[in-house]
């Protein structure tokens, strides 16, 4: 089988803003989460929401159409990095997520998951984050297996419209 070079130039600015863990200000390094936990640029940088701890944005390289992060506003690397009430919120909003993306998406099912640490696929080792991947009967088609390529139906900007339109929904 011969493999067809595709060009995803967008991915270039994931690879060059890559986080590098020493940095003393991980909100002035690469750390994207860090940069947009308190910024009003919310539609540009596709954050859905934030609560008191918690931030979710839309994954700008996503695994499936609808594929949200949700990460604590603070930098912090690993599960015991977080106190009781961080760690409440943020499953409070992964729950409040997975409604939303029910409701709007009418996802049948989900992939939710934690990557700790580099070695455990962790790209932003730095600044844990929760992945919530919505799934449908059928959705994985011939592309992955012919070409390595997925084919996500839906613009993020579109995406992003219709969550924030029904976030105030769920609760």
């Amino acid at each position: 089988m011969s493999h067809e070079t595709m060009w995803a130039p967008w991915r270039l600015n994931y690879i060059v803003n890559a986080v590098d863990k020493n940095e003393a200000d991980p909100a002035q390094s690469g750390c994207f989460l860090c940069r947009y936990r308190d910024d009003t640029h919310d539609a540009e940088n596709y954050v859905v929401d934030r609560s008191v701890h918690s931030l979710i944005v839309l994954n700008r390289f996503p695994y499936n159409n609808g594929h949200l992060l949700i990460a604590p506003r603070e930098h912090k690397a690993t599960l015991e990095d977080l106190g009781d009430v961080e760690l409440l919120d943020m499953q409070v909003q992964l729950r409040r997520m997975v409604k939303l993306l029910g409701l709007v998406m009418g996802a049948e099912g989900f992939n939710v998951g934690l990557n700790l640490g580099r070695v455990a696929g962790a790209g932003l080792p730095g600044h844990l984050h929760w992945h919530i991947v919505p799934r449908w009967n059928g959705d994985v088609n011939f592309m992955p297996v012919i070409a390595d390529t997925k084919v996500l139906p839906q613009s993020l900007d579109a995406l992003y419209q219709l969550l924030r339109a029904d976030l105030a929904t769920v609760s």
